[in-house]
This record gives C-alpha cells, sequence and structure tokens, in this order.
C-alpha cells in the first residue's frame, strides 16, 4: 500500500508516545483516521491538533482488552468513514516481576490487554480491511518478542504471542490470496511513557538491589529512539509491505543475538541483571 492519501487509518494507544506519533505520521500522508485510547482526554487533544491541520478524524475511548469496545469502535469506524484500509493494534503495557512473585491476575492483567487487545482489533477490523479491496493489519510487538528478559516474563509472553500472531496471520492471508497484508513491528526503546505506567512489583527491587524507580529510570536511559522516529519506521515499512519492522540500533542488535545466540543470550541478559545487582550492593554498603 503504497499511496496513503485518502486511505482510512485506525490506530489504538492514539493518545500518547508511537500511537499519537503514527496518527500525525498517517497524517503527513494524507490519511483520515480513526483513533482511540483508554485515556479520553489525551486522544481527543491528538485529535484535535491534527483536525485544526485540515485532517479528517475521530476519536472515541476504548479499552482494547474489551470485546464489546474494540468491536463498537469499529463499527464507528465504518459508519464514518465507509472503509477501513490500516489498523494499527499499537496499545500496549508493561510488567516486571519475578515468576513467583507475580499474581495470576497481573498475568492476566497484561494479556488481556497487550495479547487480546491485538486478537480482538485484528478480527474486528479484518473483515473491513477486505471489503475495502486492500488493506493491512499492523501488529506492535517488541524487542521482548525477539528475546526474552529477566523479571520481564509477562510482557515477554504478551509480546512474543503478538508476533507469532501475526507471522500466522501473514501467511493465512497469503494462503488465502487476500489482498490484505500483516506487519509485525519490533520497536526497541522507545521514549514514552510505557516504563513509568508499568506495573512493577516488589521482587524486582529484591533481585536487583534497587528501588523500582531507580531501576526504572535506569532502563529508560537505554531508550534511543523518538517516538516520532518510530512512526517514520513503521509507515515506511507498511508501505513497502514488510513482513517484520525492527524500530531503532537495540531492536537490531537483539534481533542478532536472538539468531546467532538463540539459547546463549539468556545468560547474558541473567549476568548483566546480577552485575548490575551486586554494584547496587557495594554501593549501598
Amino acid at each position: 500500500m503504497k499511496q496513503l492519501t485518502g486511505r482510512v487509518v485506525a490506530i489504538t494507544g492514539a493518545g500518547s508516545g508511537i500511537g499519537r506519533a503514527l496518527a500525525q505520521e498517517f497524517a503527513r500522508h494524507g490519511a483520515r483516521l480513526s483513533l482511540c485510547d483508554i485515556n479520553l482526554a489525551e486522544v481527543t487533544a491528538t485529535a484535535e491538533a491534527l483536525a485544526r491541520n485540515g485532517v479528517d478524524v475521530i476519536a472515541q475511548r476504548v479499552d482494547v482488552g474489551s470485546r464489546e469496545d474494540v468491536m463498537a469502535w469499529a463499527n464507528a469506524t465504518q459508519r464514518h468513514f465507509g472503509v477501513v484500509n490500516i489498523v494499527v493494534n499499537n496499545a500496549g503495557v508493561a510488567l516486571s516481576g519475578a515468576v513467583p512473585a507475580l499474581s495470576i491476575e497481573d498475568y492476566e492483567w497484561i494479556m488481556r490487554i497487550n495479547f487480546w487487545g491485538v486478537i480482538y482489533g485484528t478480527k474486528a477490523f479484518l473483515p473491513l480491511l477486505e471489503a475495502s479491496g486492500e488493506g493491512h493489519v499492523v501488529n506492535i510487538s517488541s524487542v521482548f518478542g525477539l528475546t526474552s528478559q529477566p523479571l520481564m516474563s509477562g510482557y515477554n509472553a504478551s509480546k512474543f504471542a503478538v508476533r507469532g500472531f501475526t507471522e500466522s496471520l501473514r501467511q493465512d492471508l497469503e494462503l488465502a490470496g487476500s489482498r490484505v497484508s500483516s506487519t509485525c513491528v519490533h520497536p526497541g526503546g522507545i521514549k514514552t511513557n510505557i516504563a513509568k505506567s508499568a506495573r512493577v512489583d516488589a521482587s524486582v527491587a529484591v533481585l536487583t538491589g534497587r528501588p523500582a524507580a531507580e531501576a526504572t529510570r535506569e532502563f529508560e536511559l537505554s531508550f534511543f529512539t523518538t517516538p516520532e522516529r518510530a512512526a517514520r519506521i513503521i509507515v515506511a515499512g507498511v508501505r513497502r509491505n514488510r513482513r517484520r519492522v525492527l524500530v531503532g540500533p537495540d531492536a537490531r542488535l537483539y534481533d542478532w543475538l536472538a539468531r546467532l545466540m538463540p539459547a546463549f543470550y539468556q545468560r547474558i541478559f541473567t549476568a548483566v541483571v546480577r552485575m548490575r545487582s551486586r554494584r547496587a550492593e557495594g554501593g549501598a554498603e
């Protein structure tokens, strides 16, 4: 889908971060937009800013973990525009903690949003994309869908699931001879609020030797890429019909590690966390 002018793009999590930047980037290419976010004030602000520049845009509050919310949003998008060409399942949350410490409810929470939100968004919009004659599903995974990390089992599980689902979806669409395609996106560290809004269990402080807030700040220092840069890379990947889009130098590094050291990389990441923990303990003495 090289031509985006006049196309209708639906984006979840468009109130901030990558979602908002994607709305701006698609608008720059002349697209019409249906935006949603669980934070109504933020997504409304995004839509109003775009509308002032002449963009045809609608926005509403949607909890992507609610099947009913997502289906209602898809129907509202269809009623307003009459057609939908692209859906970007971007909304997501983060969870950090050791497996023994995290509750079943913690895992249900993150899977409901990060994985089931992608399932709901894909299933709700896929018939509309098929009807458009040329459509695209864009699902946002992560570098955590390429490699596993200590203390991130819930996030890893959700993002690996998004990757597997999206890659299989692409193959299903090709087997069916569909005019709809799909792309799985693996952003590295993007300068958004996802780390600050993450659920962080007390076990993180115990195993790293640092308060959760300090660990989060250090983690954020490794974020290399701005949302705007990420959005440009993602939109370019969609226009080129890429199966996989890596966003940022860290994403390329993680992909390289997974390819060359598919088992040994785990030892490296564990050793890094252990080393940081020892440094923190030494500094506290």
